[in-house]
């Protein structure tokens, strides 16, 4: 929507409390607001759009036009608006983000003789739910007390009156060890049960006052009916039980039930710590995350906030405790008559707003270290890899680096090896060895050049792509070879190609005749090395490989009826030609057979005659 649209729309606009709906050409709605004067806040959005957030510039220019509700009460506005966004979810208004950690749940089973259990997944089948919980740690504490104050059930069987008077069932090791009363045999009536399960929802509710009464006029009880064992049995318990409740941070006893709530924000995000106080202890804190869609103020933000948690907690409180001033319609208060909400100025309720200040500041603080770890974070290879770049003077990070190796013995079987390394890890599976065809006798330069043409021709024939950094083992001599067969292909400038020699460790460079140095600390050339090394054992094992093959070609595969597999045999007895010539008959037979045997012996008087 443009300026001029909206000057023709403006004069229709009236001066009243109302929501109003940026709209977008396809009729979606993409933000609701809500405003006392409905003229004077729409106006906003088409003034000097210097101090305008991005987003909000963006809302307005995706928007094809407004619609707009004019209610009573700004009350009614705040309702209106929060019933729209439930339902229609614009992407431009404020969204709950939630943490990645999971939450816990206390389940009061709805059943008869009910179990009390943790879980992270809440079913609509009439049970009772407590939390959700964050912390894991302080909510196993919380049933640890309840076991140990009450004897609860926890197997599942289905204790119906029926199925217990027919004495369908027998009492367990829990009945035994004391953790259970056993109603699955009737030891048990489901009115004392129920009992018990209704001090354990004033526990979860931190009506800690309730339970310390109960516990007192049951011992009270037992000891009038001279059960004394009973009575100290509960006397145990309740000092179990008040040993607990001083753990808890209590505030102070002149604060009842009370939510309190502060907020922080920066420029995407804000964060509402809520502290939910019973009976002047705190028995729940929870901190909110809301992303920022547009330039939300902190008010909205936190009376968003407020609304969503008491629903989702339950809370009845009939006092807020928040560090400014917020108006919140009577409908959310969920108790008859409405409530307060306080801005403390002094005294137990500041102390309790600075503590709640104080842990969403500390919450605010780590999302920010978190981010700038995640930002400025690498892995070892990255780090290595970007070394590496930085001490070439390359300009892409080297992940995909190869390294070629010449490999011969006195000009016999030149053989070459290319090794890959990606993401500063060897890729075995990459490695290449070439037997040289084109080069007779002993020549390195000619060699690197065949190899590195036939490597990078196949590359490119096949649509592969091409490495970041190519290293030569050798100095200039085989660099300007290598170098050769990559302007052949035209390929110079496409990837970044450099020989290092071994006596110094000095990098050369095309057409650089001063060669560079590297510090020999540094982890780049310990890289450079690791894929050199690398590359000269791949080369030395293929070529021992080549020479052992060709070894035993030129003298026992030549014997008439003994192939490759009956050479390899003999010699892995034998251990060399000479052995062999030098052993008995029998001994040849034991190895390969009779027939065999006799050939070979054959083969070495014929040549011994001759």
């Amino acid at each position: 929507m443009t300026n001029e649209q909206f000057k023709e729309f403006a004069p229709s606009i009236p001066a009243a409390p109302g929501i109003y709906k940026y709209i977008d050409a396809e009729g979606t709605i993409l933000y609701v607001g809500k405003a006392k004067n409905l003229r004077n806040r729409l106006s906003s959005y088409f003034g000097d759009k210097k101090y305008q957030l991005a987003k909000t510039k963006v809302l307005v220019r995706h928007a094809h036009h407004i619609e707009f509700t004019i209610v009573e009460t700004e009350h009614d506005a705040l309702l209106l608006e929060n019933s729209l966004i439930k339902k229609h979810q614009p992407r431009y208004n404020v969204m709950l983000k939630d943490e990645k950690s999971p939450l816990i749940y206390v389940c009061i089973k709805r059943e008869r003789f009910p179990r009390v259990f943790l879980t992270r997944k809440v079913i609509k089948d009439g049970s009772t739910y407590f939390g959700p919980y964050l912390q894991k740690f302080r909510v196993e504490q919380i049933i640890e007390l309840i076991r140990k104050l009450f004897q609860l059930r926890t197997c599942t069987l289905h204790l119906s009156p029926e199925n217990i008077s027919k004495g369908k069932f027998k009492p367990c090791l829990e009945y035994h060890i004391k953790n259970c009363a056993a109603p699955c045999v009737g030891l048990e009536t489901e009115e004392a049960y129920n009992q018990k399960i209704e001090q354990i929802k004033n526990i979860l509710k931190g009506n800690f006052a309730a339970v310390k009464a109960h516990l007192k006029e049951e011992m009270q009880r037992a000891a009038e009916n001279l059960q004394f064992e009973q009575a100290q049995l509960l006397k145990e318990k309740l000092s179990l039980f008040e040993d607990y409740q001083g753990r808890s941070t209590v505030v102070s006893p002149n604060i009842r039930d009370v939510d309190v709530f502060a907020i922080a924000d920066d420029e995407k995000e804000a964060f509402v710590n809520y502290l939910k106080v019973v009976n002047g202890a705190v028995i729940h804190t929870y901190t909110l995350t809301l992303t920022k869609n547009l330039d939300e103020d902190k008010e909205t933000l936190l009376v968003y906030a407020i609304q969503n948690l008491r629903e989702r907690f339950q809370s009845i409180s009939p006092e807020i405790i928040v560090p400014f001033e917020v108006t919140l319609p009577s409908p959310y208060w969920g108790g008859a008559g409405g409530g307060a909400v306080t801005v403390p100025k002094i005294g137990d309720k500041k102390k309790l707003l600075e503590l709640s200040e104080k842990n969403v500041q500390y919450h605010l603080l780590q999302k920010k270290k978190q981010a700038a770890n995640a930002t400025g974070k690498q892995t070892h290879a990255e780090r290595i890899l970007r070394t590496l770049q930085a001490d070439l003077h390359i300009e892409a990070v080297p992940l995909w680096i190869e390294c070629f190796d010449n490999s011969n013995l006195q000009g016999t079987n030149p053989v070459s090896s290319c090794v890959v390394f990606k993401n500063a890890k060897p890729s075995k599976r990459d490695y290449r060895h070439y037997n040289v065809k084109t080069v007779e006798g002993p020549n390195d330069f000619a060699s690197m050049e065949e190899v590195v043409y036939r490597r990078y021709k196949r590359l490119l024939a096949e649509g592969q792509g091409l490495p970041q950094l190519v290293i030569i083992d050798g100095g200039k001599g085989q660099l300007g070879a290598a170098m050769k067969s990559v302007r052949a292909l035209g390929l110079e400038g496409q990837m970044t190609v450099i020989g290092i020699a071994k006596r110094l460790e000095e990098i050369f460079f095309p057409d650089d005749p001063v060669p560079a140095l590297i510090n020999k600390k540094s982890e780049s050339l310990k890289l450079i090395q690791q894929a050199r090394n690398e590359a000269h054992r791949f080369g030395i094992t293929f070529h021992r490989n080549q020479r052992s093959k060709n070894f035993i070609k030129t003298e026992l595969t030549e014997i008439p009826g003994i192939g490759a597999k009956t050479a390899e045999k003999l010699l892995a007895h034998f251990g060399s030609l000479t052995r062999l010539r030098a052993a008995e008959a029998a001994e040849i037979e034991k190895v390969v057979g009779k027939a065999a045997a006799g050939k070979v012996a054959s083969y070495f008087d014929a040549n011994a005659s001759a």
